[in-house]
């Protein structure tokens, strides 16, 4: 069994190396059955890589792509091609077709009902009929490429392996949608920053208006202050100079009118 790592990468280098070991060794039964399970796991694993990775958030509302327009998971070409490679006994046109190319014919020539479809984030899985052959189509797929396709007549294991894609769809969606609302949080949080910091400029810009208001008012107060100091001694001396030049008409007016008669 394949040891998967944490890098992509080394976990194919690791695959090439083990079907290359069993090529020599095992039969092509056992080759093929080995290249199964490691095909499963590598998509298993993959899924959760592009999930953990993911360049976009959740799909918006009304931007799905239409069942019809999805293309193979380029994981399961790489796989698939690698599986070819290393086989030795000659392909068949069904097993070369695939279960992804037969559904995506069969979606373009319209020979399929669409029987349940579920979405999570950017992955969804649906359950298709078809009628003529009493054939049901379970499909994995993420953005606009189709992940797994499972092709069985057994209408209980079709809705329990469509149930399983469900599960995987949630789960696998869980870091894009808390990735989707993180990006919402911060982006509400920069507005509010970006609110908070105009608010902040604009009483900065009023206490910097205030406070130049305030030195010239002060200026004028201290300018007002001396020039009533000067006035108030000038008003002193005026009136010392006026009770002096009172006194002088006084005493010029008795001078005046000595020897005269008084009434």
């Amino acid at each position: 069994m394949l040891r998967l790592k944490a890098n992509p990468r080394d976990n194919l280098r690791l695959f090439w190396i083990r079907m290359e070991h069993a090529r020599m060794k095992y039969p092509l039964l056992v080759r093929r059955a080995m290249l199964l399970a490691t095909s499963c796991a590598l998509l298993q694993q993959g899924g959760f890589v592009l999930a953990a990775q993911g360049d976009e958030a959740a799909p918006m509302v009304g931007t799905r792509p239409a069942i019809n327009t999805l293309t193979p998971q380029p994981v399961a070409d790489a796989l698939r091609n690698a599986a070819s490679a290393t086989s030795a006994a000659p392909a068949t046109a069904g097993d070369a077709q695939g279960n992804v190319a037969e559904l995506m014919q069969m979606i373009h020539d319209a020979k399929l009902s669409e029987l349940r479809t579920t979405y999570n984030g950017s992955y969804g899985a649906s359950l298709f009929f078809y009628p003529r052959e009493m054939t049901y189509y379970v499909a994995l797929f993420q953005k606009k490429n189709f992940w797994r396709v499972i092709k069985t007549s057994d209408d209980q294991r079709a809705e329990m392996i469509y149930r399983d894609f469900v599960r995987q769809t949630a789960q696998l969606s869980d870091v894009e949608i808390r990735r989707t609302k993180l990006e919402a949080q911060k982006a509400f949080t920069d507005h509010l920053i970006e609110l908070s910091q105009d608010r902040a400029n604009r009483l900065q810009a009023d206490l910097s208006i205030a406070r130049q208001q305030q030195t010239i008012v002060n200026s004028q107060q201290a300018q007002n202050r001396a020039e009533a100091s000067a006035l108030q001694q000038q008003k002193t001396q005026a009136q010392a100079q006026l009770r002096d030049t009172q006194r002088q008409v006084r005493e010029l007016q008795r001078q005046l009118d000595s020897g005269l008669p008084i009434r």
